[in-house]
């Protein structure tokens, strides 16, 4: 077994990808996943720009098969030829160690592998091919991503477990079996790891289940036996609200208590939704925890019977919009402008104080009362707006004030 001690976050290792930190006291890292064929070159490398842009500091690719394997080179030279330097890792299931073998461009370029310990072989090749993996890492200086997914669990190891804890006078839960499984999977394969050569700073663990009680007992247990980079993320977490629900509360709760360098969010898309829907999300409960800041955040009410206009609505929405839009132009030209605060309020009950609270915030008359906007900067009144032109009037002000405020990079 693995030599186990309680570690705090400010000791884990720290793993380069790419470019890209991960682990150690460096911030946490945002990464996606493509779902294009790999093979189409033009589509997947259209995606990952989208994904990047979105805010994905890493992005991984299905390399499934031979033509996967091949398309790896094409799409990096399109990525370079843009002067792109995204961190791409390949993931590998079943197939890897014969891919990475065969297709030698394809393991020197990819930043990272990801090998699930349950799908690299079966019976007496599990060994083999894992170690042919590594290998290959070690050949290139290439981090790998041991990613346990409690889907695809060594079945031996469950049934080894399974049959030691039916011995036992009071036998422990099949899921807590389970759990146990999918961490000693995690520390055992990076054990294996390091044993064939490859070296510590090399190595990044993640075991993903998709109840979210279950994966926060999981990345608690790995936190404590461990100092690898973990990467967070509610494998299979469903489509809609209830995946975004579900991976939400799963990230915060070990966000908060430091558990966690890097992370995604396994959504099912909506029909027509974009891809990079999973990374805005990422980005939100980052920046709600307060961990990272990408844009500046609008407070905006819900609303209720003092607001039965629709105006407060559209005007939040507005702003939201010019944010969106100016957003790439702000970063490049102010300093800290992605932690700015605004609020849009819809009556005189909140509106004020939340306005305060803010760095600029509007206070908008609700159903029957003055019918004026009152702006409020660093928590003083400092306009009374009137009339049909209170957003663009507020929109300028925004601007205004972020221009005198937000120092010039």
């Amino acid at each position: 077994m693995v030599a186990l001690q309680q570690l705090n976050r400010c000791e884990k290792i720290e793993v380069r990808v790419g470019d890209v930190l991960i682990g150690a006291k460096n911030p946490v890292v945002i990464q996606s996943m493509t779902n294009t064929p790999t093979k189409d070159v033009k589509a997947t490398t259209s995606q990952i720009i989208d994904l990047y842009n979105a805010g994905s500091e890493i992005v991984r690719i299905t390399v499934n098969d031979l033509d996967a394997a091949k398309a790896v080179p094409a799409i990096i030279e399109n990525l370079d030829k843009k002067g792109l330097k995204i961190p791409l890792v390949g993931c590998f299931h079943y197939n890897g160690h014969t891919l990475l073998s065969e297709v030698p461009e394809c393991a020197k370029l990819l930043a990272k592998y990801r090998i699930n310990p349950g799908n690299v072989g079966f019976k007496n090749k599990r060994d083999k091919n894992f170690e042919q993996i590594i290998e290959c890492a070690i050949k290139y200086d290439k981090p790998i991503r041991i990613g346990v997914n409690w889907g695809s669990l060594d079945q031996d190891l469950v049934a080894d477990l399974m049959d030691k804890n039916a011995q036992l006078k009071t036998p422990k839960s099949a899921d807590f079996i389970m759990r146990k499984a999918m961490v000693e999977s995690a520390l055992m394969s990076a054990k294996k790891a390091e044993e064939i050569g490859i070296n510590r700073n090399k190595i990044i663990l993640s075991a993903k289940l998709s109840k979210v009680q279950d994966l926060v007992s999981v990345y608690r247990e790995l936190s404590k036996k461990c100092n690898y980079p973990l990467h967070l993320g509610l494998t299979e977490a469903g489509i809609g609200i209830k995946g975004m629900v579900a991976t939400t509360t799963a990230l915060s709760i070990l966000l908060q208590e430091g558990i966690g360098d890097t992370i995604r969010a396994s959504l099912t898309p909506m029909i027509g939704e974009p891809r990079t829907m999973e990374v805005k999300l990422c980005q939100e409960i980052l920046q709600s925890l307060e961990i990272k800041h990408f844009t500046p955040q609008i407070s905006s009410c819900p609303g209720c019977g003092r607001t039965s206009s629709t105006y407060f609505q559209q005007l939040a929405q507005d702003i939201q919009m010019h944010i969106d839009k100016n957003m790439a132009h702000w970063k490049d030209t102010y300093k800290k402008v992605e932690s700015l605060k605004i609020a849009v309020m819809g009556c005189i009950v909140n509106g004020p104080g939340e306005s305060k609270h803010a760095d600029i915030g509007i206070s908008l008359p609700g159903d029957g009362e003055n019918p004026v906007a009152v702006v409020y900067e660093d928590g003083e009144k400092t306009h009374t707006l009137r009339g049909d032109n209170i957003t663009l009037e507020f929109i300028k002000l925004i601007d205004s004030y972020i221009d005198k405020t937000c120092q010039k990079i």
